[in-house]
């Protein structure tokens, strides 16, 4: 991949749609699995995640000539695990209860396969300013999936939106499960896919 021509704006949105990172790339199914039974652990996590992308990128993208090509991955790992310990002492020393609900998926955040693949193929090619972009729009795209999922699971599942009851009746206790993870993200893949497929035959 060369270097890209894509504005800053463009970027950025392609993150959040073309390339959401959940629901386009299917990567880090893990925590959108695992983690998604409230908005607020969605909210937190893609926090976490969003500044590790952009800060990743960017270090990448001032050091990128001075890799060697055959230690590229063990620096981008490198550069990722500095970045996850700096947000996990933030944390949890700020958030602990928020830090304890996440538990180990903060400290795996190092091995989440977005990131890693964003550094082979954006910010090791491109200068700070458009990494910076690129990482930002990565980092949203896979918050905004974590909070959509989250959205229904909690929603369905104990009533609630960010801990405060909204609903009236009984709810079905399925969607906190961990097999309703699997269910709702693969029925929001589609319905993601579907309403991007039927817009691109639009502006045809």
């Amino acid at each position: 991949m060369a270097a890209t021509t894509k504005s800053n704006s463009e970027l950025f949105l392609n993150g959040i749609l073309n390339e959401n990172p959940i629901f386009r790339l299917a990567l880090s199914m893990c925590p959108a699995v695992g983690l998604t039974t409230t908005m607020t652990n969605g909210l937190l996590l893609g926090i976490a995640v969003t500044f590790v992308q952009v800060f990743s990128s960017c270090t990448i993208a001032l050091i990128k000539d001075y890799i060697h090509p055959r230690i590229r991955i063990p620096t981008y790992t490198f550069t990722i695990a500095t970045w996850v310990t700096v947000i996990d002492m933030v944390l949890a020393a700020y958030v602990p209860g928020a830090y304890k609900a996440m538990g180990i998926f903060v400290k795996l955040i190092v091995a989440f396969a977005i990131i890693t693949m964003r550094l082979e193929t954006f910010a090791c090619k491109n200068n700070f300013v458009k990494s910076f972009w690129d990482g930002l729009g990565m980092g949203l795209g896979f918050m905004f999936g974590m909070m959509a999922i989250g959205f229904v699971r909690e929603l369905l599942g104990m009533g609630t939106l960010f801990g405060y009851k909204v609903l009236g009746f009984r709810t079905l206790l399925f969607f906190v499960l961990p097999a309703a993870g699997f269910f709702c993200v693969g029925l929001m893949m589609a319905i993601f896919n579907y309403v991007e497929f039927k817009l691109k035959q639009k502006r045809r």
